[in-house]
C-alpha cells in the first residue's frame, strides 16, 4: 500500500521557521520525483517545490524562492521542506506528492501550517 505521511506543520509567528517531513512507503522512492504543494482557504492548490528523483534538480515557486529548501533522504524515503522567513501568506495545508512521469501519482493527507502576523 502506498503511503505519504506528512508531519511538521504547526503554528509559527511571522519570520519563523518550520521543517516539514514526508515519509514515503509502498513504492520505489528513488524512481519518483517528489513535490510539495499547498492550498490556502478559498484558493486553488499550488505547487511549492519539487525535486527530481533522477538528477536531484530542484524547482521552486517564485513566492518561496530564497526562503524554502527541498531535500530528500533516500535512505529514509523522506522528503523535507525547510521553510524560513515565513509569512502570513504561507498559511495553508501543505501536501507532499510523488510522480514517476508527467502526472502526480500519489498524495499525502496534508499538514496544516499557520503563520501568525
Amino acid at each position: 500500500e502506498v503511503q505519504l505521511a506528512e508531519s511538521g506543520g504547526g503554528l509559527v509567528p511571522a519570520g519563523g521557521s518550520l521543517r516539514l517531513s514526508c515519509v514515503a512507503s509502498g513504492f520505489t522512492f528513488d524512481d519518483y520525483a517528489m513535490g510539495w504543494f499547498r492550498q490556502a482557504p478559498g484558493k486553488e492548490r499550488e505547487g511549492v517545490s519539487c525535486i527530481s528523483g533522477r538528477d536531484g534538480s530542484k524547482h521552486y515557486a517564485d513566492s518561496v524562492k530564497g526562503r524554502f529548501t527541498i531535500s530528500v533522504d533516500n535512505a529514509k524515503n523522506t522528503v523535507y521542506l525547510q521553510m524560513n522567513s515565513l509569512k502570513s501568506e504561507d498559511t495553508a495545508v501543505y501536501y507532499c506528492a510523488a510522480k514517476r512521469s508527467r502526472e502526480w501519482d500519489y498524495w499525502g493527507q496534508g499538514t496544516q501550517v499557520t503563520v501568525s502576523s
